[in-house]
C-alpha cells in the first residue's frame, strides 16, 4: 500500500434479518425462512399498461372526478365532436343534446324532509318517518336532482360515420384524426368521447350506443360497444341497421353513466349557453331532465372560414423532434429535407441554414446523427425565419362575437376586438376579446329554464345581495370551446386580473377582477392550445399568450372607458345642475326682498334655469342621462349601444330561419326557449331580453311564440 494511501473498504453483502415469528408464518419457535426475490422473479412481473387501464384508475385526470363535472364533462365531449365534424363538412351544426333520468335510480328525499337538497343514505332513511320516506317521481323514477344515473344523448346533422370506424372512435383511446395534424380544431387528443364511454362503462357497466348514417343512399348503422381495458381496444355488442328518422346524414350516440345534474355556474346549461355565444353559427336544442326544451337559435348564417393543415415551423420543434423528422423524412438531401417538411423555409432560408451548421445542402439525410443534428438544430434557432401561416385558424372574429355577446346577454354596450396572429413556441394563434357592459343589465343568465324559488344552489356558490358589488364575469374560450373550471390556474383570467382596469372608469380592487355589471369574453384559437391537463380545463401560462390578451383587453378597455366616462360626465352634470336649481328659488326670493317687490321673481327664476341648464351640458346631458339619442360610439364596426329607442352600431340581424328539418321528439311538458327565455330564441329582440326575471315566465309565455312557431301545450 502506498504512503498516505487510505486502506480500501471491504466489500460486504447486507444481512437478511430473520422476521420474527409473530410477523411470519413459520411456526412460534421456529426461525423464519427467509426468501431472496431473484432479478428473473421480478422481471416476470414486468407488463405493459394499457392507456385505458391508466385512465379507467386516473378518471379525475379527465375531467371525471366528481359525479356533477362527469355529466358536463361527457356532454362537452360528444359537442365539441359533433361541431368539429359539422365544420369540417362544411354543414351549418344543427345539434341537439337531451339529458334523460336513468330508469332504476334510487327515489328522492320527500321535500321539506331532514335530508331534502342532499343524496340519501341508509342511516337518514333509517331515522324518517314513515309518512317521510322516500317517494318516486312520476313513472317511479326519481327527482331530477337527487338522481345519480342518467342517460347523455347528442345528436347532429354531420356527415356521419363510416361502420367501420364508429368501434374506434368511440371505444379507444388515443385513437383519432387531430392529433398529428397543426389545424385548430376543438378535439386534439384522441381522448375525449372515448373516455366518455369508458366512464359510463366502469360507473354503469352499460355500453355507449351509437347510430350513424354515412349515406343518404344507405341505412344508418346502430352499434353498442365496450371498451376492452386491458387491450384498449373495442368490443362490440350489437351491429346491426336501423332507422335514421331524420333527413340527410348524422350521428346519435348515448352514454348512460353515474352523475348530478345541478343548474348554475358550471353546469351543463351554463355549458351550453356560452357555447351558443362562441358559435353563433349553430342551432342548439337542449332538453334537461326536467323535460324543458331550450332552443338556441343561429345568429350567423354563414359558417367559419375553415382553416388549412399547415407543416410544423423550425422554431416549434426540439431536438428529439428534429431527429425523429429526419428519420421519417422522404427526402435524401438536408435541403431539401429543410425546405419540404417546414413552413416558411424556402430554399434560400434551407441554404442559410445548412451554412451556419457547417453542412452542405446536398449532404444525405441519413448521415446526420449526433454533433451534426444539434448543429442542425442551434442553426434552425439562429436563422432568421418568418412566423408560420395563420390560415391554419378560424378565429370567431369581431362580428360573430358581437352577435353572440347580443344574443345571450343582457347590456347597454357591447365590443370585441380581435388582435393579429401572434405565435409561441412556433405556433400561431390568434386572441379574441369583447365586453358587454351595462348598469344592472350585463349578467349572464345562469340558466334559461331556471327558477331560483325552488332549485338548490350549488356547493360553494351563493346568491348575490341585491346593491352587493358583483365582480365581473369572466367567459374563457379555447377554440370556441367553453373553460368553466380551474380559473385561477389559467392565464386567462391572470392576464384579465393584471389589467388597470381603473385606467377605464371601472373599479377593481387589487389582485381581484373588475366590478361592476360587467361580461368579460376571452378566445384563444390555436393549432395546439396549451392545456395545463388532460381535462383541458385552463391555458398554460405562457408569456406571449399573456401579453396578447393584455393588449386585446386594452383595446377593448379604451372603448368602453368612452362609453363610462361620458355617461358618468353627464351624471355629475346632472347632479350639478339640481344642486343648482334647488336655490334658484330661494335667490329669486331673495333678490325680489332687496328690490323691495320690484323685480319679477319669476323671470328671474327662468333666467338662472337657462344659464344653469347652459353650464351643466344643455341637451347633451338630458340626451345622455336619459338614454336617448345615444352619441355615436367609438369603432361602430364592432361596437353596439342600446338605448331605449334601439339598439346602433354593429347590430346583428338573425338569418332566416330554414325550413323544418323533421318534426322534434315529443318531450313531456317541454317549455321551449321561446317562452322561457326570449334572448335565447329570438335574438333580435332586445325589449324582450330586458324583461324581468319574475315576469320571465309571464309575458313570454302569454305572448311570444316558440321558434318554431308553436305555443306550449
Amino acid at each position: 500500500m502506498a504512503a498516505g494511501a487510505l486502506p480500501k473498504k471491504k466489500e460486504t453483502r447486507p444481512e437478511l434479518k430473520e422476521v420474527p415469528p409473530s410477523r411470519s408464518t413459520a411456526p412460534a419457535g421456529e426461525p423464519a425462512k427467509v426468501i431472496r426475490v431473484t432479478a428473473e422473479d421480478l422481471a416476470k412481473k414486468q407488463r405493459e399498461i394499457s392507456v385505458s387501464e391508466f385512465f379507467a384508475k386516473n378518471r379525475h385526470l379527465l375531467g371525471f372526478d366528481s359525479p356533477r363535472k362527469a355529466l358536463l364533462t361527457a356532454v362537452k365531449e360528444a359537442v365539441d365532436n359533433s361541431l368539429d365534424a359539422c365544420e369540417e363538412a362544411r354543414i351549418l351544426p344543427d345539434i341537439e343534446v337531451k339529458i334523460e333520468v336513468a330508469n332504476g335510480n334510487p327515489p328522492s328525499p320527500v321535500q321539506g324532509s331532514a335530508t331534502a337538497g342532499k343524496l340519501p343514505n341508509a342511516q337518514d332513511a333509517k331515522r324518517l318517518p314513515a309518512e317521510a320516506k322516500p317517494q318516486t317521481g312520476e313513472g317511479g323514477k326519481a327527482s331530477v336532482f337527487q338522481a345519480d344515473r342518467f342517460v347523455v344523448t347528442v345528436i347532429d346533422n354531420g356527415p356521419g360515420i363510416v361502420p367501420e370506424q364508429i368501434g374506434r372512435i368511440f371505444a379507444k383511446l388515443l385513437y383519432g384524426s387531430k392529433f398529428h395534424r397543426l389545424r385548430m380544431s376543438r378535439g386534439q387528443q384522441g381522448i375525449g368521447i372515448s373516455a366518455a364511454g369508458l366512464y359510463g362503462q366502469l360507473t354503469t357497466g352499460k355500453p355507449v350506443k351509437v347510430t350513424s348514417r354515412f349515406s343518404e343512399k344507405k341505412p344508418a348503422r346502430y352499434v353498442e360497444i365496450l371498451i376492452d381495458t386491458a387491450k384498449n381496444e373495442p368490443r362490440v355488442l350489437s351491429n346491426k341497421e336501423a332507422a335514421w328518422d331524420r333527413p340527410g346524414t348524422g350521428t346519435r350516440v348515448s352514454i348512460e353513466l353515474e352523475g348530478r345534474y345541478q343548474k348554475g355556474r358550471t353546469s351543463v346549461d351554463e355549458f351550453l349557453e356560452q357555447t351558443s355565444v362562441a358559435n353563433p353559427h349553430a342551432r342548439i336544442v337542449y332538453v334537461n331532465p326536467e323535460g324543458q326544451q331550450t332552443v338556441f337559435e343561429r345568429m350567423v348564417g354563414e359558417l367559419p372560414a375553415a382553416p388549412r393543415e399547415i407543416k410544423p415551423h423550425p422554431y416549434g420543434i426540439e431536438l428529439g423532434v428534429l431527429l425523429k423528422m429526419l428519420r421519417d423524412t422522404k427526402s435524401h438531401w438536408v435541403g431539401g429535407f429543410l425546405a419540404s417538411d417546414f413552413s416558411r423555409v424556402s430554399p434560400k432560408v434551407a441554404a442559410e441554414i445548412c451554412q451556419k451548421a457547417g453542412l452542405d445542402s446536398k449532404h444525405l439525410v441519413r448521415k446526420i446523427h449526433g454533433e451534426a443534428a444539434e448543429n442542425l438544430y442551434r442553426a434552425i434557432q439562429q436563422t432568421k425565419i418568418m412566423n408560420p401561416p395563420t390560415d391554419c385558424l378560424s378565429p370567431i372574429g369581431e362580428k360573430a362575437i358581437l352577435a353572440g355577446l347580443y344574443k345571450q346577454i343582457k347590456g347597454d354596450f357591447y365590443t370585441a376586438v380581435t388582435r393579429s396572429p401572434a405565435v409561441y413556441r412556433g405556433n400561431p394563434f390568434v386572441i379574441e376579446v369583447g365586453l358587454a357592459y351595462g348598469t344592472g343589465q350585463a349578467a349572464m343568465q345562469q340558466s334559461l329554464v331556471e327558477e331560483d324559488d325552488v332549485l338548490p344552489v350549488a356547493e360553494g356558490e351563493e346568491k348575490e345581495k341585491e346593491g352587493e358589488s358583483q365582480l365581473a364575469r369572466l367567459m374563457r374560450f379555447a377554440n370556441r370551446v367553453p373553460l368553466l373550471y380551474q380559473p385561477g390556474a389559467c392565464a386567462v383570467t391572470k392576464a384579465v386580473v393584471d389589467t388597470s382596469w381603473r385606467n377605464y372608469g371601472i373599479s377593481q380592487s387589487r389582485g381581484a377582477l373588475p366590478q361592476g355589471p360587467l361580461v368579460i369574453f376571452v378566445h384563444m384559437a390555436s393549432v395546439w392550445v396549451p392545456f395545463t391537463s388532460e381535462s383541458k380545463e385552463a391555458v398554460a401560462d405562457y408569456d406571449e399568450i399573456r401579453k396578447e390578451i393584455r393588449l386585446a383587453l386594452n383595446e377593448a378597455g379604451r372603448r368602453l372607458s368612452s362609453f363610462v366616462r361620458r355617461r358618468e360626465r353627464a351624471q355629475m352634470e346632472f347632479k350639478r345642475r339640481n344642486v343648482f336649481e334647488a336655490y334658484i328659488e330661494e335667490v329669486a326670493e331673495a333678490c325680489k326682498r332687496l328690490k323691495k317687490g320690484k323685480l319679477d321673481a319669476e323671470d328671474l327664476k327662468k333666467r338662472l334655469q337657462k344659464i344653469a341648464h347652459s353650464i351643466t351640458g344643455g341637451e347633451k346631458t338630458d340626451e345622455l342621462v336619459n338614454g336617448s339619442k345615444e352619441e355615436a360610439a367609438p369603432a361602430q364596426e364592432s361596437t353596439i349601444v342600446v338605448t331605449p329607442e334601439g339598439a346602433q352600431g354593429a347590430v346583428p340581424e338573425a338569418p332566416p330561419v330554414p325550413p323544418l328539418a323533421g318534426p322534434p321528439a315529443p318531450v313531456s311538458g317541454q317549455a321551449t326557449a321561446g317562452e322561457r327565455a326570449p334572448s335565447a330564441a329570438v335574438a333580435n329582440d332586445k325589449p324582450a331580453k330586458a324583461a324581468t326575471a319574475g315576469a320571465k315566465g309571464k309575458t313570454a309565455e302569454s305572448k311570444k311564440e316558440t321558434p318554431r312557431g308553436k305555443r306550449k301545450r
